[in-house]
């Protein structure tokens, strides 16, 4: 009987270590990564396959290429998870320093590399480096860490909510510079989203945000390069072979997909019509292979995965660890906010951006950043999960009721 208790007692403290070790991951949004990967695999090599074959003589060169990329992703997943979010809530500043250095570093004429006008790239010999993406990850890292510090002062004191917009709006005038529009938006309208989240005042709030339209507002209107980009998408058919050209192509593209679509690889726009079909236009080829119904699925996945970050930051909230409550809200923010920009240009809904939609378009910078988001978010519900099972109290006070672990 004693031995049988002490095997018994044995297995629940083997058991406790193994939880504290390798904790439940969270199911729903490491499910939702893996699906949304999957797809792009897939729709890059339907949308690239003409184009690849015309310029390299492999129909699947930009598919492999996308493969390899899903491989490093799942590897950043697996390390940012491993990572304690105590390491970068230490080195937030470290982090927002090295995103702004990085971000200057592109300017510098025979360091930065150009594509199509924008200098967004520093040309490494075997791949190029988007200093963009990882800034905006590296600066949502420092600001959840300023929200805790600065905790109070951000909620009662005008200059806690100015400091750090500051910081987002010098490191936004770089990436203009480039000029990366879209990733300029997406950094401020995801710290704005942070800060309302950790309780600024609301006058101010509002205050900034229309201050931030209005100099968005001026800078599209003062730059002939997105004038242009702003008169096309307003009506892309008075010039549909030139400045509205694609955006006219994808809207054609969308529209021939009807309800069901013209089944995968079945896409006639992708066919050298639609530029940049496997990049920034993929969604137009995936509408018209899957039609309104997939179309339908697709924003529903993006969706969910908002949903369940947003879920866990509530959840991380609730149970006192704030840090992980704001990196999971950051994540969500941008990811959700790249993906509907993403589909508003494609739809012609916003005028055009160079951004592409998260895990399915062809990117090997934004899917590695990406991930590496993904693996922080599993990291805040792993931490999550432990500090529960520590403290059960902290789940009655949340569902009124107790969880014993057995």
């Amino acid at each position: 009987m004693a031995s049988g208790q002490a095997i018994r007692s044995g297995a629940v403290v083997d058991s406790k270590v193994a939880f504290e070790i390798s904790p439940e991951l969270d199911r729903c949004i490491l499910l939702l990564y893996l699906i949304l990967i999957f797809m792009g695999i897939v729709m890059v090599a339907s949308a690239s396959i003409g184009i690849a074959d015309q310029q390299v003589g492999d129909p699947f060169f930009y598919a492999k290429r996308q493969f390899l990329r899903a491989l490093l992703g799942l590897a950043l997943v697996w390390l940012a998870y491993r990572i304690p979010l105590e390491f970068w809530k230490k080195n937030g500043m470290l982090l927002m320093l090295s995103s702004v250095a990085l971000l200057g570093v592109v300017l510098i004429p025979g360091v930065g590399h150009t594509v199509n006008g924008s200098t967004r790239w520093i040309n490494f010999g075997l791949f190029t480096f988007q200093a963009s993406e990882i800034a905006k990850l590296f600066l949502i890292i420092y600001l959840s860490g300023y929200l805790i510090r600065r905790s109070d002062e951000v909620k009662s004191n005008t200059m806690g909510f100015v400091k750090p917009m500051v910081i987002l709006g010098f490191a936004s005038s770089l990436l203009i510079l480039e000029p990366d529009f879209g990733a300029a938006a997406i950094l401020l309208l995801t710290g704005l989203g942070l800060m309302f989240l950790g309780g600024v005042r609301f006058g101010q709030f509002m205050l900034f945000v229309l201050g931030t339209l209005a100099i968005m507002v001026v800078l599209a209107i003062s730059s002939p390069y997105r004038l242009s980009r702003i008169t096309s998408f307003i009506d892309p058919w008075a010039d549909p072979f030139n400045s509205g050209f694609q955006l006219t192509q994808s809207l054609i593209a969308i529209g021939n997909g009807g309800w069901f679509g013209a089944g995968l690889g079945g896409s006639i726009q992708k066919l050298f019509y639609l530029p940049e079909a496997h990049t920034d236009f993929l969604f137009a080829i995936y509408a018209e292979e899957f039609g309104l119904f997939g179309t339908l699925i697709l924003i529903g996945f993006y969706t969910l995965f908002a949903w369940r970050c947003f879920a866990i930051g509530r959840m991380a909230l609730i149970a006192h660890q704030a840090f992980g409550a704001y990196l999971a809200y950051g994540v969500g923010l941008i990811i959700t906010l790249q993906a509907v920009i993403n589909i508003g240009v494609n739809m012609g809904a916003l005028p055009t951006k160079g951004l592409t939609l998260p895990f399915i378009s062809y990117g090997g910078n934004s899917i590695l950043s990406l991930s590496f988001a993904v693996g922080l978010v599993l990291r805040a519900y792993r931490e999550y999960q432990i500090g529960v099972d520590a403290k059960p109290s902290v789940v009655k006070r949340r569902t009124g009721k107790s969880r014993v672990k057995k």
